[in-house]
Formats: C-alpha cells, sequence, structure tokens
C-alpha cells in the first residue's frame, strides 16, 4: 500500500503529555501515515497547554492543525470536518490518549482491509497504572484474537455486531463517502452508528488484535454514570440503528467473567468494588435510556 495513502484524524482539548507520546509513536511507524489532521476544540486552551511545541518536538512538519469553538463540536461533525481536509484513500480516526504499543500500529490495520472489509479498530490495551477491574473490562471488550463481523453475526452478537471505537479505527474514504460519513450530530456512538450503516450496505467491519493502543480509563463512579448516561441517550435516540438490539446482557456476561477472574487471582476481595461499579454503569445506562425517549 502507498505510504501515502493513509491519514490520522485526532480531535483534541487540552492535549498533554499522551498526546505528544501519541505523536511521536505515529512519527516513526512503519507505514507513515501522510499527514496527521488536528481537529482541536478552543485555540486558547491549545496554547496554554503548549499544543504547538507538543506537535513541534513530536511530529514536527507531519501535522496540520484546524481550530474550533467549544460551541462547534460534535463527536460525529467535527471528525466529519477533519476528514473533509484528507485526500487520502484510507484514514483513522484516533483520541489524543490512545498511544501506539509499538511501530507497526498503521501498518497492521491497512493490512486487515479487503474487499468487505471497510473499516477496522484496534485492541486497546489497559496501561499499567490501571486499576483491576478496568484491566479485566480492556480485555473483555478487546481480546486477544481477531475477528471480522457483518450482518450474518447479528442475532448472535447483537449490539456488538456494530461495536467499534474511534479510539482507534480505520477507514476506507470511498465507502465512508459513500454511506454519509459519520452522523452529522451526536456526542456518543457515532463509530457505532456507521458500523451499523456499513453493516447494513453489505460490508464487513474487522477487529484487529494485532494493531494495539495503550488506552484506559480509571473512572469514578459519577464519571461511569455520566459515561452510560450518555451512551444510553444515544441509544435511545437513534432507534433505527439499536432499537432490536439489547446490551444489557453484554454487562451481565461481562459481571460474571470479571467475578470469576478476580477470585481466579485471589483477589475476591474486589468484587464488592466490582458490584457497585457495575450497579452504577446499569443505573447510568437506565436513566439515559429513560431521558433519550423524552428527547
Amino acid at each position: 500500500m502507498n505510504i501515502n495513502s493513509v491519514d490520522i484524524i485526532i480531535p483534541t482539548y487540552r492535549p498533554d503529555a499522551d498526546f505528544w507520546e501519541l505523536l511521536r509513536k505515529l512519527k516513526v511507524q512503519s507505514l507513515r501515515p501522510q499527514r496527521i489532521i488536528i481537529m482541536n476544540t478552543d485555540e486558547a486552551e491549545w496554547d496554554k497547554c503548549g499544543g504547538s511545541r507538543l506537535v513541534r518536538e513530536a511530529a514536527d512538519g507531519l501535522c496540520e492543525i484546524h481550530h474550533i469553538s467549544k460551541e462547534e463540536f460534535d463527536h460525529g461533525h467535527t471528525r466529519n470536518i477533519g476528514v473533509s481536509y484528507s485526500h487520502a484513500d484510507y484514514f483513522i480516526c484516533m483520541t489524543q490518549d490512545a498511544v501506539p504499543a509499538d511501530d507497526r500500529l498503521v501498518e497492521k490495520m491497512m493490512d486487515s482491509f479487503d474487499d468487505p472489509v471497510k473499516m477496522c479498530y484496534a485492541r486497546q490495551l489497559a496501561r499499567d497504572n490501571s486499576n483491576e477491574i478496568e484491566k479485566i473490562t480492556r480485555k473483555f471488550n478487546y481480546p486477544e484474537e481477531s475477528v471480522t463481523k457483518n450482518s450474518d453475526d447479528t442475532e448472535r452478537l447483537g449490539i456488538k455486531t456494530f461495536f467499534a471505537s474511534n479510539v482507534c479505527c480505520a477507514y476506507e474514504r470511498k465507502t465512508f463517502d459513500m454511506l454519509g460519513g459519520f452522523i452529522d450530530k451526536t456526542d456518543f456512538n457515532e463509530d457505532m452508528m456507521y458500523a451499523a450503516e456499513l453493516v447494513r450496505a453489505g460490508y464487513s467491519i474487522r477487529y484487529c488484535a494485532d494493531a494495539k493502543v495503550w488506552h484506559s480509563h480509571n473512572y469514578s463512579p459519577v464519571q461511569q454514570f455520566k459515561r452510560n448516561y450518555c451512551l444510553a441517550i444515544s441509544q435511545s435516540m437513534h432507534p433505527e440503528y439499536f432499537g432490536n438490539l439489547k446490551s444489557e446482557s453484554e454487562g451481565i456476561k461481562l459481571v460474571k467473567v470479571s467475578a470469576k477472574e478476580l477470585t481466579g487471582k485471589g483477589k475476591w476481595y474486589l468484587i464488592p468494588e466490582l458490584v457497585f461499579t457495575s450497579g452504577v454503569k446499569y443505573l447510568g445506562y437506565r436513566a439515559g435510556r429513560i431521558a433519550g425517549k423524552k428527547k
């Protein structure tokens, strides 16, 4: 594949050391991207955080920066604008805190594309400072085995058929344009809604376990509640994608897997925390579903 056929799209806000490391790792990829297109929210914050210095020191000459206001930011729309600046055959959406685990991330993702596969997402590895429950969750959602998903898997996998993440996800530009890109107004799930369109159009999604990024969060209970609340609102407001697909069963399965693994590691004392965290997730999700139906 031509080295000039891949661009990276990264929305940023108050970039930090993770962003610097991300840029540095992208610059030394075996398949180097043509450009890194940065969609930054709030130019004043970019300057306060030394964004230009981070770019200059990590990947000078590879990045182009576009600033937008907080009012303009939207998960789907902002990425669509970023894609509009790209002229590559493929592009990879990333978040500012997703750091490539090695120098073959881009190469591995591009190797995943073939005739039916038009979208590929990477494996997310928990950082060393992640808590035990977060490490198990990452392994549950991003296992060691790669898989290709299409419309034949909907009955078996349910909502997991459309699971993908713009933390690190690659797209074929031609198909992306044909399907209309990301939904233009959404606070969440722009990646999964596009995945649903892709699958319905007869194409496939590839989870590439060999393409790896470091990405994890130790969310507080309040943060976890808000995250699941926003997730559920998005699903409720778009029944055309998620109306007939339940996700609660995946949550129950995760709890069971986590409890078993904690017990096996001799860390059974973390099970009460697991139960509490899972309850917060469920309450946030249920509240979001109710709120979403009222909008």
